[in-house]
This record gives C-alpha cells, structure tokens and sequence, in this order.
C-alpha cells in the first residue's frame, strides 16, 4: 500500500519535506526555493530555554513555520492535526496512506531506529514524510537519508509521540489543495522583506543580528562566570546547534545563498547573484567559527584562538549580515518602486 512519491534528499529536514510534497502535488521547487520562501533563516539565543540542559541557540524559525509560510505564500491550502491520544493518531496516518496521501510527520530523532546510533539524539522536531505501508512498517521519505526507509510501526509511534522539548504530539500535515497557478516572485519578495525585518529590526536584543552579537557578548564571559569545563559545555552546545541539528548558522546561510541565486533567475534580476556570492561568504565564516570553537572544545586551539577569538569572528559575522540584509532590503524597494 504505497503512493508513487518522488524521494530527494535535501540539507534539512522540514524545508526537504516542504519542497517534496509541493514537487508531489505539482508545484515543482527545490529545497533552497522552499527554505527561502518559507522565511526559513533566522537567528535568536535564548539562554532563558534549556535543551539538555543547556541553553538554546536556534539558526532556523520555528518548527513548522517554513512548511505554513511557504504555502501560505504560494496559495496552497493545507491541514495540521495534532493528538493526545497515540491510538488516534496511528489510526488518522493509517487512514490518509490508505487513501493514498503523502503526510508530513513531526518526530523525535532518537526514536528512528533507521538512524546511525551516532546521530541520535533527543530532539523533537524532526519533518519527514510517510508515504504507504507495508508489512515491514511505514514506507518513509526522510529527506535527511539518501534513500527511502521503512519503519517499524511501533517504533515510528514513539518517534511521534516523543517527550519533552518540542513535543510532536503526532503532528501530521498534508496538502490539501493546490492553486490553479502558483506565482513565485511576489512569494520571494515577501519572504526577503520578512527575513531583512526579523533579523535587523524585531526590537528584541536575542533575536536576529542583535541576538548574535548578544551570544558574542556572553561567549566572552563564559570562562570566568562558569569555569573551563561548564563554558565548554556551553560552547559544544552552540556548535552541535549550528552543526549537527538540522544544517546549523553556515548550513542555512548556505541554502539561502542559493535560494537567492534562484531569486535571481526568477525575477530577472542578477544583483541577487551577488547577494547570493556575500551571503555563501558569511556561510564560510559561520563555518570558521565552528571549527576553531570545537578545536577549543577539545583542548586543541588553533594559534592559542580563546573565547574572545571566537567572539570577534559572531561578532563580524553580525557585521557583515546587517550590510547584507540592507542591501537585500534596497534591491527588494527598488523594484516595487
């Protein structure tokens, strides 16, 4: 029992999914054009919210977020159903495979068994897509994976119904309609006006450019204010958030790169060409921040690099995302002029 769905894998999870049912449905689009509609980038540090224990750094918006806007953008109707009840919510995915339906499926990593041991870990908010059964279990497009996977039943039912932080509560969602013509150029321009507005001007100091020169600030202070080993913890912890889940701060600046790449063929327009050549530059310098903090983490800094080393590179790469998202703000208003 099995619907003929397309499996591509993508950088992460939620935009992967996003771009795959849309493909599914008709509405071909790759994941860097679904991210970037979707307002997928994002920054804030929340040290008030604790994952493991330790605060939370988030380079991505909210779960969910990208899938609703991305298809609210487009035009396209979909549905979201969450349960309290795990039974109810097994039946409800049986029901949709069995009509044939790909579904969108929040899920605790640490519960996918089809995960290489090292790579599971608890967190919640995990997007793949169930398209048919079988007798082995449920047929699954995880965008994440190179290939299509099956998942034994019970084991996908303690994925969706995981505990904790982001509970999934066996949040399943689909397409439900889509529009006779999907135009995407107003969707992009939208989508930059928003991310330009969430990452330099929401007056909140944790959120956007302003929270990443607040983690700076705090970076700095880590070594006296909680000692060698708890500022270590701290700062794997910012790293395994940029890296490890979902594709981190030089991951997603690297798909909105070529998200805005694609911009530029679809408006016509190839100063986003540029754009897309200066954000892939702040993608490198992200990357250069994870590397140099994880050889401190390990006791093997490169050149003696400390704290305030680290700090300075958040600090240039807030620096160079404001210019940026000016300059995205200015090309964006010179064409509705």
């Amino acid at each position: 029992m099995s619907v003929a769905f397309q499996h591509r894998q993508s950088a992460h999870c939620e935009s992967g999914v996003t771009a795959n049912l849309l493909t599914h449905h008709g509405l071909p689009l790759s994941e860097a054009m679904a991210f970037g509609i979707g307002s997928g980038l994002f920054f804030a540090y929340l040290p008030f919210i604790r994952l493991n224990g330790l605060p939370l750094t988030t380079f991505r918006s909210a779960p969910g977020r990208i899938f609703r806007r991305a298809t609210a953008r487009l035009g396209v109707a979909v549905t979201s159903v969450s349960f309290a009840d795990p039974a109810r919510g097994m039946a409800e995915l049986d029901r949709l495979v069995a009509a044939g339906i790909p579904v969108g499926a929040q899920t605790g990593v640490y519960w996918l068994p089809y995960f290489p041991p090292a790579l599971r870990f608890h967190f919640n908010a995990h997007n793949l897509v169930v398209y048919g059964r079988e007798a082995g279990g449920y047929l699954i497009s995880d965008p994440v994976i190179d290939h299509p996977v099956i998942c034994p039943a019970a084991d996908l039912e303690r994925a969706r119904f995981a505990k904790g932080p982001l509970a999934p509560r066996g949040k399943l969602y689909r397409i439900a309609r889509m529009p006779e013509t999907a135009d995407l150029a107003p969707a992009i321009r939208e989508s930059l006006r928003d991310v330009c507005r969430v990452m330099t001007r929401v007056p909140v100091p944790l959120i956007g450019v302003r929270g990443i020169r607040l983690l700076a600030r705090s970076l700095e202070s880590w070594p006296s204010r909680l000692g060698p080993r708890r500022a270590t913890h701290y700062l794997g912890q910012v790293i395994r958030m940029q890296e490890e889940i979902g594709t981190g701060g030089g991951g997603f600046r690297f798909i909105f790169a070529a998200f805005l790449q694609e911009a530029a063929s679809v408006l016509g327009d190839p100063r986003y060409l540029e754009l897309s050549t200066c954000m892939t530059a702040i993608g490198d310098r992200w990357r250069e921040f994870a590397a140099a903090g994880a050889r401190l983490c390990k006791g093997r800094p490169e050149g003696g690099a400390g704290y305030a080393d680290l700090a300075g590179i958040l600090r240039d790469c807030a620096e160079r995302e404001s210019g940026l998202y000016q300059d995205i703000d200015r090309v964006v208003l010179d064409v509705r002029r």
